[in-house]
């Protein structure tokens, strides 16, 4: 979801992503923070992320932005996910026949 959210806005700071999320998905999904900035870390750490912070309202907050390897990996990412989301509709989609 983050390299998704990344690839689709340029930058964003963590509670915005929490945000857009709930909002995208009519508040089914709900990103907890000790969940997301772990992985933010991880994909920085990797290199799939960079960081920038500016001080907004006297606050620094942090933007991440997809690098060029994180850009990279972006959309085989989300077919991944689209071609595991297929898979499962194939195993819960349909009733099986009745014998």
């Amino acid at each position: 979801m983050i390299l998704k959210l990344l690839s689709e806005k340029e930058r964003m700071y963590g509670y915005e992503m929490v945000q857009r999320v709930k909002e995208m998905s009519h508040e089914k999904i709900l990103i907890k923070e000790g969940s997301l900035y772990p992985t933010l870390h991880a994909l920085t750490k990797e290199g799939y992320l960079t960081t920038e912070s500016a001080l907004v309202n006297n606050r620094t907050r942090k933007y991440y932005s997809l690098t060029n390897k994180g850009k990279g990996l972006a959309a085989p990412a989300v077919d991944e996910l689209v071609d595991f989301q297929q898979t499962l509709k194939l195993i819960f989609g349909s009733k099986p026949a009745l014998s």
